[in-house]
Formats: structure tokens, C-alpha cells, sequence
């Protein structure tokens, strides 16, 4: 069972903010687990449960990585075939750099190479967004305060998030993995977020 968003955009919308509100429940599970068990908790299973839930109702193919092309503006993610080692690269990459990187830099690395993949046939920013914040409060050591969390800035700052996504994608395609602009943005939401904190 599915809606799309060309039948019925009011109910496509209430479904998609109910997902969300989902997700972020989720998230705030996979967090507390995160906190117990570190490194080892972050896996394909979590971040097919993330997607699964952001776009439930939405899209058929929901919580499996994806069997077809994609393509998003001017990126062209990798070969659907090789998705699945991509995505085992980039949880190997968290894994042993959890305790070298920074909260924000394991976060925008994160948030860089899930769009950079595009594992999913849909819901890969909500994904991404979520999979970041997961990262800096897990890393962290705590569930972050804050009443607007960096995934709902990042919605509203797309400029800086777009920006630093191609400063990404341009070190890679030069040969180099350099991240630093989406570190620097995601710093500066989060010290945002911890300000607006109760």
C-alpha cells in the first residue's frame, strides 16, 4: 500500500511529516543503543530501519538498497551494483574512525556520503539527515539538546548544505576525501541548536 504524491498531495504531506515524526522516535532509540554499544551499532540494519520508517506508505521500496539507476541534479551516484560494497566501505569508514574523528567531522561525513551513494530509491536526504544526527549525539556520548535539531536546519539552510555537498563531491572526484566544509556547516548548526537549547 502506497500514495503518491501526484493522487492526493494533502494526504502525501500528512504522511510524510507522520513518517518523520517516526523516524526521529526511531532515531532517539537507535541513539540510546548507540550509547551502550558504540561503533558496533551502526550498521545496515539501522539505516535500512531509518529509511524504512522516513518513507513508509510513500514508496514500495522502502528499508532496501536500491536495484536501479538514480540520478540527482548534476551527481551520478555509483552503479546500483555496487552499492552494496559502497555502503560496506562507508559503515567500515565510521566504524574505525568513531574515536579519531570529532562528533562533526564523523557527522558530515556521514551526511556527505549517503547523498554521495544514494543507496535508496527514496528518502536518501531524510536518511542521510538522520544518520548525521544519530552520529554527533552517539559520538557525543549524549542525546543533544536542543528544540531544532540539526536535521530540521539542515532542511532550512539547503544553500549551505547543497554548497558543501559539492565541495565534497569535487575533493573526491579529484582524489581526495575532504570534508571539511560540511564539517564546518554542520559545527555551526549544532552550536545553533545547543544555544536554542531550554
Amino acid at each position: 500500500m502506497f500514495i503518491l504524491e501526484e493522487e492526493d498531495q494533502e494526504l502525501f504531506d500528512r504522511v510524510q511529516e507522520q513518517n518523520l515524526n517516526r523516524q526521529y522516535e526511531l532515531l532517539t532509540n537507535c541513539i540510546e543503543i548507540g550509547l551502550r554499544k558504540g561503533p558496533a551499532a551502526f550498521d545496515k540494519y539501522f539505516l535500512w530501519a531509518l529509511n524504512h520508517v522516513a518513507v513508509a506508505t510513500i514508496s514500495q521500496f522502502g528499508g532496501r538498497f536500491r536495484k536501479e539507476p538514480i540520478y540527482v541534479g548534476n551527481h551520478k551516484p555509483p552503479h546500483f551494483n555496487d552499492v552494496n560494497e559502497w555502503m560496506d566501505r562507508f559503515i567500515s569508514t565510521v566504524q574505525e574512525n568513531w574515536f579519531v574523528w570529532k562528533p562533526t567531522e564523523l557527522a558530515a561525513y556521514g551526511l556527505w556520503r549517503l547523498n554521495w551513494i544514494h543507496p535508496f530509491i527514496e528518502g536518501n536526504g531524510r536518511t542521510a539527515r538522520a544518520t548525521c544526527y544519530y552520529l554527533l549525539c552517539a559520538r557525543s556520548g549524549a542525546l543533544l539538546p536542543g528544540r531544532h535539531i540539526v536535521p530540521e536546519r539542515i532542511k532550512e539552510n539547503r544553500a549551505g548544505y547543497e554548497a558543501a555537498l559539492i565541495a565534497a563531491d569535487r575533493a573526491w572526484d579529484d582524489g581526495h576525501l575532504d570534508f571539511t566544509e560540511m564539517e564546518s556547516y554542520i559545527a555551526d548548526l549544532l552550536v545553533a541548536q545547543l544555544r536554542d537549547a531550554d
